[in-house]
């Protein structure tokens, strides 16, 4: 069974960084895209970003272009999402996914993910 552990997050204030990690459980890794969702408060989850099995591709949510960007190390099974410029609406619990498919670019669709972290909470104020 495939899990993924995310680390990072936090509160801090507005303009400032945080670090997003998500380790997976898989020898695998590398064969999976990944991708970044968050939902706030009342709100429908929503995607922030992805990135292809091998690095090559990303994209990214209109609201964090140029703030965010998403990165992997497939030697440590690990995706990451460096977070900058943050505003109080980027305030969300942040989850990590798993690509259902593999060798893909990834969705900007949650259902094209089997796999989730446990969520983790970024609080920016103002």
């Amino acid at each position: 069974q495939v899990q993924l552990a995310q680390s990072g997050g936090g509160l801090v204030q507005a303009g400032g960084s945080l670090r997003l990690s998500c380790a997976a459980s898989v020898r695998t890794f590398s064969i999976y895209a990944m991708s970044w969702f968050r939902q706030a408060p009342g709100k429908e989850r929503e995607f922030v970003s992805r990135i292809s099995f091998n690095g090559g591709s990303t994209s990214y949510a209109d609201f964090v272009k140029g703030r965010f960007t998403i990165s992997r190390d497939n030697a440590k099974n690990t995706v990451y999402l460096q977070m900058n410029s943050l505003k109080p609406e980027d305030t969300a619990v942040y989850f990590c996914a798993k690509d259902r498919f593999t060798y893909g670019l990834g969705s900007s669709s949650a259902f094209g993910y089997d796999v989730w972290g446990q969520g983790t909470q970024v609080t920016v104020s103002s």
